[in-house]
């Protein structure tokens, strides 16, 4: 159990998981996997802390320490960052419920700006979409994505178009969203959606 100064709020690594991934979030899945490349020194990937500053603390003692009020310092850039064969890597992993399409509103205009400027500085960058009803999670090339997003007047972007220009990721056991085999084929000059 990883806990927290008043014992409250950790997790426990989970040693049972399935091959059905039924109710297994995108994050705790990409988590898992940056995980598993980083305990076999594959890379070094990591969740972003999401800026925070606190503005009052319940503090009647160590053990019951409660944050009471904290705000958002900045809006944050992405959910991951880290470097693998050394190339820095950047991105944004999303669910839809939606059956049909992923709808923009849910990636922000800050999030654009900072892929943007990822691509333009020589890393990688990418979105990471998970269709729920279907199980389904894609590899985007951010390149790819910001040309549809711009190239249309649309308020989402369709299912079919994850599935002709993006790259499915197979569930694996060890790592359940092994998105580093897309990384691969960016990085020695393939397409990835091949």
């Amino acid at each position: 159990m990883i806990g927290y100064p008043n014992r409250k709020g950790g997790f426990e690594e989970k040693h049972d998981i399935s091959y059905a991934h039924r109710g297994m979030s995108l994050e705790d899945d990409i988590n898992a996997t940056n995980k598993h490349y980083l305990d076999n020194d594959i890379a070094a990937i990591y969740k972003k802390p999401t800026p925070v500053t606190i503005v009052s603390v319940d503090y009647k003692s160590r053990e019951t320490a409660r944050i009471t009020e904290a705000y958002f310092q900045v809006p944050s850039t992405t959910d991951y960052n880290g470097v693998y064969r050394g190339k820095y890597v950047d991105f944004e992993a999303k669910e839809t419920h939606s059956r049909t399409s992923m709808n923009l509103n849910i990636i922000h205009p800050h999030q654009i700006k900072h892929l943007e400027r990822v691509v333009k500085y020589g890393g990688i960058a990418f979105l990471i979409v998970r269709f729920v009803a279907y199980e389904e999670t894609y590899f985007v090339r951010f390149e790819d994505f910001s040309f549809k997003m711009r190239s249309q007047t649309a308020k989402s972007i369709k299912r079919e178009w994850f599935q002709e220009k993006g790259y499915l990721i197979p569930y694996r056991y060890n790592a359940p969203v092994d998105y580093l085999k897309a990384v691969d084929r960016i990085i020695d000059g393939g397409n990835v959606n091949e």
